[in-house]
């Protein structure tokens, strides 16, 4: 007999302090991740965050709400975002995905947004009847150094066999690019690295419009879903770990050592994002910066939805890319979503909102 059970902060702070989420098969959540939902703050005490499905006492499946809203015209708009789904093998065939579905479309009245799904569940979705797409964005993945050592076995298992090959063939192909990239200098405007957003940032961001303000965005900061390590959680089937996995607050100045530009990049194993850019003048600074962060952090790949940046990235002739590609980011909104939001309302989606910016 399947069951479901919800969880709202409370309890799963309760429920994970006490370590039962720990003794079934599979986790459905980890420590830090709980954490950091715990820690969301456009999220309410009684909202849900975590659906269990049960046989009978065994975990099944399990389905994961990340709160969020938007502010129209001084009226908050509460809905959640769709973050993880999971139904264990040894039950499927019995729609335990539909029930977690339809509970979470019950818990959140049918306000319900997803976007970055596999093609598995986005099949998933459609069949549910009640989801409509929504504006995509259209993106770029740059490529700045090779990667065949992982690239070629994970497309063709087969040749895993020759991942020296592959790895002697990066080597000098590398070596050839790092030459050529130190042609790349160091901006010579003012710029500043950090950790975190500061108050002059705060100060700066508070004239812009967004999804998220500086203390949520710090937020994500102090409570990140994916941890430094080589530790790998076998039991979650999500992301928890990464070797490297790191946020950065850059500020740009002008000549007159005015702040004119703000952005959260995140860099996981080499792997660059641009979750936040907030922007007084244009992206021309940002866009030299980023050639420099680039080289210096020895980035292997660029992927961007900003189609400012985007657009100033084509026009360089110095960006060090030896390869790109097009994306697509894709959104799926509930039924009920698009009917309670205002006719001509735009979301107007940053790379980091929803949960894009936790992995």
């Amino acid at each position: 007999m399947i069951h479901l059970k919800t969880l709202n902060k409370k309890q799963l702070e309760a429920w994970v302090s006490s370590g039962d989420y720990k003794k079934y098969g599979f986790l459905p959540i980890t420590a830090h991740r709980a954490r950091s939902h715990i820690k969301n703050p456009k999220a309410t005490p009684d909202q849900t965050l975590l659906i269990l499905a049960f046989d009978d006492d065994q975990l099944a499946g399990y389905l994961g709400c990340f709160p969020d809203y938007f502010i129209k015209d001084g009226k908050t708009f509460r809905y959640a975002w769709l973050s993880t789904l999971f139904i264990s093998n040894e039950f499927r065939g019995k729609r335990i995905a539909q029930n977690l579905l339809n509970k979470a479309f019950e818990e959140y009245q049918g306000n319900i947004a997803i976007t970055e799904f596999t093609k598995e569940a986005e099949g998933l979705y459609n069949k549910m009847g009640v989801f409509k797409y929504i504006q995509p964005k259209q993106g770029k993945r740059y490529y700045f150094r090779t990667d065949l050592e992982h690239i070629i076995p994970a497309k063709k298992p087969g040749l895993k066999s020759l991942q020296p090959v592959f790895r002697l063939a990066d080597s000098v192909a590398n070596i050839l690019i790092s030459v050529k990239n130190t042609f790349v200098k160091k901006p010579e405007f003012k710029f500043e690295v950090l950790d975190k957003i500061d108050q002059e940032s705060k100060i700066f961001l508070s004239k812009f419009q967004s999804n998220r303000n500086a203390e949520e965005i710090n937020g994500l900061i102090d409570h990140p879903w994916v941890l430094e390590g080589k530790t790998k959680d076998e039991k979650y089937l999500f992301s928890s770990y990464s070797q490297q996995f790191r946020y950065y607050w850059i500020k740009i100045f002008n000549k007159n050592n005015e702040l004119v530009a703000g952005a959260l990049l995140l860099v996981r194993d080499r792997h660059l994002k641009i979750s936040y850019v907030f922007s007084a003048a244009g992206n021309d600074l940002f866009t030299e910066f980023l050639e420099y962060f680039i080289v210096k952090h020895k980035i292997i790949t660029l992927t961007s939805y900003q189609a400012d940046v985007n657009r100033r990235i084509e026009a360089s002739k110095s960006f060090p890319a030896i390869h790109k590609r097009d994306l697509e980011r894709r959104y799926m909104f509930h039924q009920n979503l698009i009917a309670h939001l205002p006719q001509s309302f735009e979301p107007r989606f940053q790379d980091g909102d929803g949960d894009c910016a936790m992995t």
